[in-house]
């Protein structure tokens, strides 16, 4: 980088945050064992039944609807981060206020959507009180979170 040794020390400091940027990422959505249902089974396991649906289970895609929805908005949050990178906040800053916002729209589109192609069969309704899809216990809802890892790490 040429002139690197005129640099100034925030200058300096806004490229260590971007080398670490390049470094890391943001997960967001279920993750897996963060928690299971009243039965055993991993909210992960049922947050995936949703979102593609099975033989009994209508496709409720509240990820993709969340992400496509929302592009505009994540797009703009996401380089209004950078721009705070650049006034002196850090990469990991950056990333959790990025991993606060997707997951609020995540919820949002679980709590708020009334687009699901069918609504919850008469034994669910009976089953859980309500004719709500997506929303019983609230498990999938309150599983919704993120996690900040290095890049290609599953972890």
């Amino acid at each position: 980088m040429a002139g690197h040794d005129r640099m100034t020390v925030e200058g300096r400091r806004f490229f260590e945050q971007i080398e670490e940027l390049k470094k890391l990422q943001v997960r967001v959505g279920i993750q897996a064992g963060a928690a299971q249902s009243d039965e055993g089974v991993d909210i992960l396991d049922i947050a995936v039944w949703n979102e593609v649906g099975t033989d009994t289970i209508p496709a409720r895609p509240f990820m993709r609807q969340s992400a496509d929805g929302n592009k505009a908005a994540i797009e703009k949050m996401c380089k209004a981060q950078l721009q705070k990178v650049a006034q002196g906040e850090t990469a990991e800053q950056a990333l959790n206020a990025i991993g606060v916002t997707q997951k609020d729209l995540i919820r949002d589109t679980i709590t708020k959507s009334k687009s699901w192609a069918e609504a919850n069969a008469e034994s669910t309704i009976k089953k859980k009180g309500s004719d709500v899809p997506l929303i019983d216990e609230s498990h999938l809802l309150q599983s919704v979170n993120y996690v900040i890892t290095p890049k290609g790490g599953g972890d």
